[in-house]
Order: structure tokens, then C-alpha cells, then sequence
């Protein structure tokens, strides 16, 4: 499965939002809710820039999104590693990959935190460094 990430998600005016900038494998279903956080990021920075002519939201598009791709790039390798058979395996390998479904299917703060993964994590916006800066 491949994966992806452009850590230059901006250049000059440009901008990569989505696949341009991001892959994940489908295991996790992360790409399409990835590519519409990175619009709303974009589209808070793009409001603020035409409606009182301020650049921060749009300076700093990158390090907000960053942050939630990368945790949903964790999250995709998590899944994938834990629901696909590698051929390669050891069986040390193997029974860790089954030890990792057992707990997560008899966990309460497993199934926790994969619902909380899964349905997707919020965009850190950090307000109090984005009030201050917009």
C-alpha cells in the first residue's frame, strides 16, 4: 500500500491540498476527509486574507494541516499493518499482528480511541496563537 506526504504544501501562492499533497493507503478511509480538512484550513486562511487582507491563517495552512495528516497516516498504518496479511511475516510477527485485533476487540479504550481515529480528529487550530495572529 503507498503512502505519501509532501511537507511543502505551499509554494508562494500555491497551494497542495488532497492527493497532491497527501496519500494514504485506503485502509483507514482518511483521503477524502483529509482533503476536505485541508479546504476548510484553506478556506479560513483564504477568508481572512480577502475579507481584512491578513496572511497568517495562509502562512501557517501547512502546520495546521500537517499535524492531522500525519496522525491519519499513523492511524492508516495502524490498520493496515493489523488487517492485511505480510508474507513475510514471522510468526512472532504474525501473533503480534493478532494480539494487536484481540486487544482491540476486547478493549474498551481501544474501541475508543479507534472510533475516535476513525471518524476522523479534529483540525488542531490552536486559537489562542491564531487570534493572536489574524
Amino acid at each position: 500500500m503507498r503512502s505519501f506526504v509532501c511537507e511543502t504544501m505551499q509554494y508562494g501562492r500555491m497551494f497542495l491540498a488532497g492527493d497532491a499533497a497527501h496519500i494514504v493507503p485506503p485502509t483507514g478511509a482518511k483521503g477524502m476527509n483529509l482533503a476536505i480538512s485541508d479546504v476548510q484550513i484553506l478556506a479560513k486562511g483564504f477568508s481572512a486574507y480577502f475579507k481584512d487582507g491578513k496572511e497568517s491563517m495562509l502562512n501557517r495552512y501547512a502546520d495546521i494541516a500537517l499535524r492531522r495528516i500525519w496522525k491519519a497516516q499513523r492511524f492508516s498504518a495502524f490498520m493496515t499493518n493489523m488487517l492485511h496479511t505480510n508474507p513475510n511475516a514471522t510468526p512472532f510477527q504474525r501473533k503480534l499482528q493478532l494480539s494487536e485485533l484481540s486487544y482491540l476487540v476486547s478493549s474498551g479504550a481501544a474501541k475508543q480511541s479507534l472510533a475516535e481515529n476513525y471518524t476522523g480528529l479534529p483540525i488542531e487550530w490552536d486559537y489562542k496563537k491564531e487570534m493572536s495572529l489574524v
